[in-house]
């Protein structure tokens, strides 16, 4: 499944609800099944931190690492790509934690 960041958010993606929805609407269900989601980034220049926690977090808490084997950050500009890879080690790291 891929899943257009920028057809819902535009070139700065920053709206947490619209990546919640993403996020129960298709990532979660998608990786529920055992599919592969490929998250589209073509076009975002830039993104905020609480986006992409509200967009990837708890899918990484429910299946932990191997959630990463499922998805596909596709077309990250190198500022998206240090977010993301925050987000990923920040939600890991504290996936055992109270």
């Amino acid at each position: 499944m891929k899943v257009s960041i920028r057809g819902t958010t535009g070139e700065f993606a920053e709206d947490k609800d619209a990546a919640a929805r993403m996020r129960t609407e298709s990532i979660e269900p998608a990786l529920d099944r055992g599919e592969s989601v490929t998250l589209d980034f073509s076009g975002v220049r830039l993104t905020t931190q609480s986006f992409i926690h509200a967009l990837i977090s708890g899918p990484l808490r429910k299946h932990g690492e191997s959630a990463l084997e499922h998805l596909e950050f596709k077309s990250c500009s190198k500022l998206v790509r240090g977010i993301v890879e925050t987000v990923v080690q920040y939600s890991l790291e504290t996936i055992d934690e109270p």
